[in-house]
């Protein structure tokens, strides 16, 4: 499904003053996402879609939220991460415990993500970094890992304030920049596109990568965008392909690497980072086939 706004958003812009749509004719990312949606489509028409597509969707979000914490540094066994209630606000435990609430907030925000993607963000740093979830934060006042009040949870730095990013080592914009691009990239978002969802997606995902706008957690930020995209524009409405998923299996370094081409603006490195985004979407579209085909078996 081509562009990533429904509801009351304006009609989509000519391709020539759409960027997004622009960025769709580079060389190679047409195929990727031909190749995309003929995967999505298929695992969507599996016959256990019609009948377990809810256990499929849990059990996707599961793997998803694994995959984008072992991307922040907590690569914990997927049968840790299900066995597991517990989780610290420190160290590994607290990223895991990040990127399970932040999967699971993903699906709430859809019809915000449509009118206010800022807000969303701040929502998504704000359950990240808190600890808590499922608003506890709101209702008690923001808090860091450690519990005490910490006024740059769920909003963007400002200047001179630290990032704790130690994963992605790409030079850092400046608070003025990241507050500009921010808010480039909303008034893109509302004004709707013509793009491919995997497009969009990627910029997403890579615009907040490039910024690393909050003062930590960034990296679940972004995929967890990423993840909003997907499921809004209609490629994913039930979301079971967990990008994560992949990103995680192509690994650490060819996501530095990708996104590496992405900042440098070439058309080249932007063409690179949405192939690499559609690869990562394709293998969680495979891992989401493999659990249906052990449920068909009776083996999940």
């Amino acid at each position: 499904m081509a562009g990533n706004t429904r509801g009351t958003s304006p009609a989509p812009p000519k391709a020539s003053d759409d960027p997004l749509a622009t960025l769709a004719s580079l060389p190679g990312v047409a195929d990727s996402v031909a190749s995309v949606r003929k995967g999505v489509d298929r695992v969507y028409g599996h016959r256990i879609m019609r009948r377990r597509s809810n256990e499929v969707t849990s059990e996707a979000a599961l793997r998803g939220a694994r995959g984008s914490a072992a991307l922040s540094g907590a690569d914990w066994a997927l049968e840790e991460v299900r066995r597991r209630t517990d989780f610290g606000v420190e160290g590994e435990p607290r990223t895991v415990g990040a990127a399970l609430r932040l999967t699971a907030e993903a699906g709430q925000l859809l019809s915000v993500w449509r009118q206010s993607p800022l807000r969303v963000l701040a929502r998504l740093h704000l359950v990240a970094a808190s600890g808590g979830g499922q608003g506890s934060a709101e209702a008690e006042g923001r808090h860091g890992p450690g519990g005490a009040a910490d006024d740059t949870v769920g909003r963007p730095r400002l200047a001179a304030e630290p990032v704790d990013e130690p994963l992605i080592e790409l030079p850092l914009p400046d608070a003025d920049e990241v507050a500009g691009r921010l808010d480039g990239l909303s008034r893109l978002l509302l004004t709707g596109t013509e793009a491919p969802a995997l497009v969009t997606a990627a910029v997403v995902h890579g615009e907040l990568l490039a910024l690393r706008p909050f003062a930590t957690c960034n990296g679940l930020v972004a995929r967890a965008a990423e993840r909003i995209v997907l499921i809004g524009s209609g490629l994913d409405p039930k979301s079971i392909c967990p990008a994560e998923v992949g990103h995680a299996e192509l690994g650490r370094a060819a996501y530095v690497a990708a996104l590496e081409g992405y900042v440098s603006g070439t058309p080249e490195g932007v063409a690179a980072w949405i192939a690499h985004c559609g690869r990562a979407v394709e293998l969680g579209v495979r891992e989401s086939t493999a659990v249906c085909e052990a449920l068909q078996r009776g083996a999940a």
